[in-house]
């Protein structure tokens, strides 16, 4: 499939209501359940995605578009959000990415980006020349990929209660090893 800005909006666009309708209103267990030690959580998860908000996509892109064929990225820290959102709730989280996700998506669509831009390229600091249309699909892809795990995660937390239907629910087993 090749990348269209609007179609990649759309979907972007549906991740925080999709977050909501997930997680709203969840007991904490749901919201702070793991796949081991150093996984993430749903609620961090959501905290990741805001830090993304406001560290990634939108800044990256700003970086393509600003320095041309010069632009560098510097490194990612993907566990930023650990610190920052310490003793908030998950509601607020869903709140607060809601805002920064509309921001952003305004702020892209005003770019009116057509091809020439989308193949503007920056330097990632592990991935080498990466185009601006490159991080856009890296977007919804990562999106996607954080609402498949936030599913998984939540879906974990019962795998000892299945007892043997385990064995019909690839959600338990398909990612045996945890990752964030």
């Amino acid at each position: 499939m090749r990348f269209e800005l609007e179609s990649a909006i759309d979907v972007l666009r549906r991740t925080p209501p999709g977050l909501q309708a997930l997680l709203g209103g969840v007991a904490d267990p749901w919201a702070r359940g793991t796949e081991g030690p150093e996984a993430f959580s749903s609620f961090d998860v959501v905290g990741h995605l805001i830090d993304g908000e406001e560290t990634d996509w939108i800044p990256r892109a700003r970086i393509i578009l600003a320095r041309g064929a010069d632009a560098r990225f510097e490194p990612y820290d993907r566990f930023r959000h650990r610190e920052r959102n310490r003793g908030r709730s998950l509601e607020s989280l869903l709140t607060e990415f809601a805002g920064l996700r509309a921001a952003n998506l305004e702020l892209l669509r005003s770019w009116r980006l057509g091809d020439p831009e989308l193949d503007l390229a920056a330097t990632h600091p592990s991935l080498g020349r990466v185009t601006l249309r490159h991080l856009l699909a890296s977007w919804v892809v990562h999106d996607l990929g954080h609402i498949a795990q936030v599913s998984r995660v939540m879906a974990k937390q019962y795998r000892d209660e299945v007892g043997p239907w385990v064995a019909f629910m690839p959600v338990l087993t398909d990612h045996e090893a945890p990752r964030s």
